[in-house]
C-alpha cells in the first residue's frame, strides 16, 4: 500500500490504478514500499492522478546543457526542467538532435515513440533515468 501526503488531501489509500479521492491536492509526495516520490500532481480539472518521479538535479543540469548546445542557445538563457523545446525554438529536426546528444552522452538508445514525447527538459530527464535504471 502507498501512502499519500500533502495539503487538502482528504483520503490516504492509493494504488498505482486508483486514487479513492482527493480534494483541492495541486502537488504532494508518495511513498510506496520505502521509495519517496516526490512529484505528485492532479489535474484539478479531471481530478486524475499523475506521479512523476523526478530526475536527479544533475541530470536534469546536464539535459540543460546539451539542449542550449544543440539549440545555440546564450549563455543567459533560462532553460530549466520546465523548458519546452518548441518554447525555446527548436523543430522536430532540433528536438531529434537533441536526442541523439542525449543518447551519446548518457550511453542510452531512446525508441523513436519515447523520443516523440518528449516536450519538456523534465521529460527528456526523466526518461533518461528510467532508461539507466532499466539498464542497471
Amino acid at each position: 500500500m502507498a501512502s499519500i501526503t500533502g495539503s487538502s488531501a482528504t483520503a490516504m489509500y492509493c494504488s498505482f490504478k486508483a486514487l479513492n479521492r482527493v480534494s483541492n491536492l495541486k502537488t504532494s509526495s508518495l511513498s510506496f514500499k520505502g521509495i519517496s516520490y516526490s512529484s505528485i500532481r492532479v489535474n484539478p480539472a479531471t481530478r486524475r492522478l499523475s506521479i512523476t518521479c523526478a530526475a536527479k538535479p544533475e541530470t536534469v543540469n546536464k539535459v540543460c546543457d546539451i539542449v542550449k548546445k544543440q539549440l545555440a542557445l546564450s549563455a543567459n538563457t533560462e532553460v530549466s526542467g520546465d523548458s519546452k523545446f518548441a518554447a525555446l525554438g527548436a523543430d522536430s529536426l532540433d528536438t531529434v538532435e537533441i536526442v541523439m546528444g542525449l543518447e551519446e552522452e548518457f550511453g542510452i538508445s531512446v525508441e523513436e515513440d519515447s523520443a516523440q514525447s518528449i516536450a519538456t527538459v523534465q521529460d527528456a530527464a526523466d526518461l533518461i533515468e528510467d532508461l539507466i535504471s532499466k539498464k542497471a
